[in-house]
């Protein structure tokens, strides 16, 4: 759901207010601005239940919900 994303993205809002924060790739929607460790552990969850989580491999936020075509 498109409100489900806005509250993610409000959630990145709370940490830095950051130039041209996303981008898609291969079905992915990627926030790359953001560390994991300067999410807080509450925020975590809560983005993961909005759909978001941290790819250790890549370093960034990514979501499979929002980056489908």
């Amino acid at each position: 759901m498109l409100s489900d994303l806005i509250k993610a993205l409000q959630i990145f809002l709370k940490y830095r207010d950051v130039d041209c924060p996303t981008h898609c790739e291969h079905d992915v929607m990627v926030i790359s601005s953001f560390t994991k460790d300067e999410i807080s552990e509450e925020d975590r969850v809560a983005l993961d239940k909005l759909g978001f989580h941290f790819s250790v491999t890549d370093g960034h936020w990514i979501s499979y919900k929002y980056g489908k075509a």
